[in-house]
């Protein structure tokens, strides 16, 4: 008995020994070899439903270290590690999945927290339209670029491009309105290309237009002109059409169906009364008939004379 009360005796003062120093060590790297973790993405900035890796690290290379991920109260993974960072891969896909999140480091009972990381949630830009106004001269044409993307978090950064190289700085707009961009080149010899990129908060994530194509000049501006006034062209050809169908063509015809023909006899008719009695009347052609002329004129001068039918009714 008294053997099993001196070993209930030595445990307790080991026991209570190691207690002591555990908290002692725990103090000492509180203050000296163990301090907060570090919780850290490649990016802040995300969109819905893009898979992100949050990295959870410690100065501390020596020590075999529990690091636990939590999003707000909510325990999401537990990693063990040392010397290198513990990686946790989520998926944001809603609103209240951007944080905040902390990292806690263990070391036996020694626990420190990292700061909170939050993600922005941001709507990524849709492919801009570009729009392109000219003003042709002898020499030279003047050219007014812009660019609107209708989609996206703001502020959006327009950049203008001929071909592919960038021919304006980057725009900011903290509205929904277009980037403008004005320039002036000489008539060229060849055609030019022109497009514009929108671009947001979010990384590695940029919309194009569609690419404008400028016919050239060749060195006369004509064939430019042509192709900017075709449609107004159109349109006048459209409305002398229709003037030509419904107006001018049905009062030609009615005219023309008025007239009668030779040779024929019409009837018309007249009213005379109450009882619309009517009258015919009817038309006789005349016949002209050449004959030579008498003596006694002959001998003063020939004079050629006519003699006219009777008209008969």
């Amino acid at each position: 008995m008294w053997r099993h009360l001196n070993r209930l005796l030595l445990w307790s003062v080991f026991s209570s020994v190691t207690c002591r120093k555990a908290v002692l060590d725990c103090e000492a790297m509180k203050t000296n070899e163990f301090p907060s973790p570090c919780l850290d993405s490649k990016t802040n900035v995300v969109m819905k439903g893009q898979n992100v890796s949050m990295f959870c690290s410690h100065k501390n290379k020596s020590l075999q270290i529990t690091y636990s991920l939590f999003r707000h109260k909510t325990h999401l993974g537990t990693q063990n590690g040392k010397g290198e960072p513990a990686i946790f891969n989520l998926s944001i896909t809603e609103a209240h999945e951007s944080g905040p999140y902390k990292c806690k480091a263990q070391v036996y009972s020694c626990s420190k927290y990292s700061r909170d990381f939050n993600f922005t949630i941001v709507d990524p830009v849709t492919a801009p339209v570009l729009n392109i106004m000219v003003i042709q001269t002898e020499t030279h044409r003047h050219i007014t670029l812009h660019c609107l993307s209708v989609n996206g978090s703001l502020p959006i950064n327009y950049t203008f491009f001929e071909k592919h190289i960038a021919i304006s700085p980057a725009i900011s707009k903290y509205d929904r309105e277009s980037a403008e961009f004005k320039l002036t080149r000489k008539n060229p010899g060849e055609e030019e290309e022109y497009r514009c990129e929108a671009k947001n908060r979010l990384p590695d994530y940029a919309a194009y237009s569609q690419t404008v194509t400028m016919p050239s000049t060749g060195g006369d501006s004509c064939p430019f002109c042509l192709k900017l006034l075709l449609p107004g062209l159109l349109l006048l050809l459209l409305v002398i059409i229709l003037i030509l169908a419904f107006w001018i063509l049905p009062k030609y015809k009615a005219k023309e169906g008025s007239v009668p023909e030779v040779g024929s006899r019409p009837c018309v008719s007249t009213a005379r009364d109450e009882a619309e009695h009517s009258q015919e009347l009817q038309y006789a052609t005349p016949v002209f008939q050449e004959v030579a002329p008498r003596e006694q004129e002959a001998c003063d001068s020939y004079k050629p004379g006519y003699v006219y039918s009777e008209l008969n009714f």
